[in-house]
């Protein structure tokens, strides 16, 4: 692992992926127009697994880790994600409050691997807290939350989703602890499969009738926006993320990570038309400054103590 700063390149990747992830909403709102959120989940993650999986080996893990990480990142956080955006949630707000993996994250780790948080970690839970009470703050006004085009149950949904994607970070952790030489990207194509078959039987099941075969109608947009998800977003967008993150300290990358909901917030107002209330601007300030106070706390601290 690399001690210098980033190369041209290794900034023009970490660019890449904050746009690629920033986007990211936007395109999915894209795709829900022809496809359920359950219908969404499966074509994304069979394009995800298709056709690297005729290449590329199964990663050397235990296979309950490979099921779990496929059912908490793919099932939960996509499955949840898709229907908070179906149900009441704007592609810019859905990307700074998913961002909320990183609390949810600390507090699964505190309870099911009893890691301590940090002072800035601490500080960040506190801020992002009151964000969120900010965010809770604009139901109390119906006009506001008519007018942004969000639901308390999309809200609900979305921190649920934070949450799903928080337990695949545990999951992720204990493969790390269990078998430190695994190949990531075959950890992400054979986990993207475990979800195609739970997506697929959930739709049956629970989608309508007049919903079921829709997907066969679906624009060319529409499979254009699955691809990306599937192609782009997942496969690309993971596989240069995880090489930056074996070339540099994770406190060296992880901060491009606060790119995600900037380019989330005004792609969604610049393509969609979406408007965000004064309360959700005031949660959105917070639960950004918990995030720079989390990802860039520590390395001040470190810098003053070296300095000092």
């Amino acid at each position: 692992m690399s001690d210098t700063r980033l190369s041209g390149r290794d900034l023009a990747a970490a660019l890449t992926v904050v746009l690629l992830w920033g986007v990211n909403f936007v395109v999915m709102k894209f795709a829900l127009r022809d496809f359920t959120p359950f219908q969404l989940g499966a074509a994304r993650y069979l394009f995800a697994v298709l056709p690297l999986a005729l290449f590329i080996r199964p990663p050397r893990i235990p296979w309950k880790w490979v099921v779990l990480y496929g059912f908490f990142q793919g099932v939960g956080q996509f499955g949840l994600l898709f229907f908070a955006l179906q149900v009441g949630m704007t592609a810019a707000l859905a990307s700074v409050l998913l961002q909320t993996q990183v609390f949810f994250t600390a507090l699964f780790g505190f309870v099911l691997l009893q890691e301590r948080a940090s002072r800035p970690l601490q500080i960040g839970m506190v801020l992002a807290a009151l964000g969120l009470a900010c965010f809770a703050m604009n139901y109390l006004n119906p006009g506001a939350a008519l007018a942004s085009a969000t639901t308390l149950l999309g809200l609900l949904l979305t921190l649920c989703a934070a949450a799903m994607w928080a337990l695949s970070n545990i999951v992720a952790r204990r493969v790390q602890q269990v078998a430190a030489n695994y190949s990531p990207p075959a950890f992400v194509v054979w986990s993207s499969m475990v979800a195609v078959l739970p997506f697929v039987a959930l739709s049956a099941l629970f989608d309508p009738d007049v919903a079921r075969w829709q997907w066969t109608q679906a624009r060319a947009s529409s499979w254009l926006a699955v691809a990306y998800l599937g192609w782009v977003a997942t496969l690309v967008g993971y596989s240069l993320w995880t090489g930056l993150l074996k070339r540099h300290p994770a406190n060296r990358v992880a901060p491009f990570s606060l790119g995600v909901p900037i380019v989330g917030l005004s792609a969604g107002m610049l393509v969609l038309g979406e408007v965000i209330t004064p309360w959700q601007w005031a949660g959105i300030a917070l639960v950004v400054a918990a995030l720079g106070c989390v990802m860039l706390g520590g390395l001040l601290k470190r810098r003053f103590a070296a300095d000092a």
